[in-house]
């Protein structure tokens, strides 16, 4: 699972492991509405999987962690809070309700995990929104609530299916 941004215009992609393992990945589908993609990796081992936590249960004030890859620097920790939940109309993506924290986001965070102080994914790191030629700024994530859903509709049928009101 990760941002759709990361992976566009690519059918594999090279997926590298904190043990150093590479690993080639076909993106299995995508939603450029939520920014989120699906990689498979094939692999007769079995990978260690996250715990998905409940992003709806996060309270602003707890602490959260950052995992990414910022400016090449690989398995890069920031700790931070969570600042804020359910912030729209971020213009990052169509939908959305994301988690604000100001645990340094930067270039190369994109796709990485959010999680908290049990280990837990609760979001994906996905955008910066900093002062113009800055790279200090606000971060967000995409919950886990969100992410879980996009993804197994990716992985079930390949795309995400919205129901449609036809009014205008």
């Amino acid at each position: 699972l990760t941002n759709y941004h990361v992976i566009e215009e690519l059918d594999r992609v090279l997926v590298k492991l904190s043990t150093g393992r590479e690993y080639f990945g076909k993106v299995l589908g995508y939603d450029s509405h939520t920014d989120l993609a699906v990689l498979k990796i094939s692999t007769l081992q079995s990978l260690p999987e996250p715990e998905f936590g409940q992003s709806t249960d996060l309270q602003v004030g707890e602490w959260v962690m950052a995992i990414g890859n910022p400016y090449g620097l690989e398995g890069t920790v920031t700790v931070g809070i969570i600042s804020g939940k359910g912030r729209t109309n971020l213009g990052i993506t169509r939908f959305g309700s994301f988690i604000q924290t100001d645990a340094s986001i930067n270039p190369g965070n994109s796709g990485g995990a959010l999680v908290n102080l049990h280990g837990q994914l609760v979001g994906i790191n996905t955008a910066i929104i900093a002062p113009a030629g800055g790279n200090v700024g606000i971060g967000f994530a995409i919950p886990t609530e969100m992410a879980e859903n996009v993804m197994h509709q990716l992985i079930e049928h390949g795309e995400v299916r919205r129901g449609v009101l036809g009014v205008t």
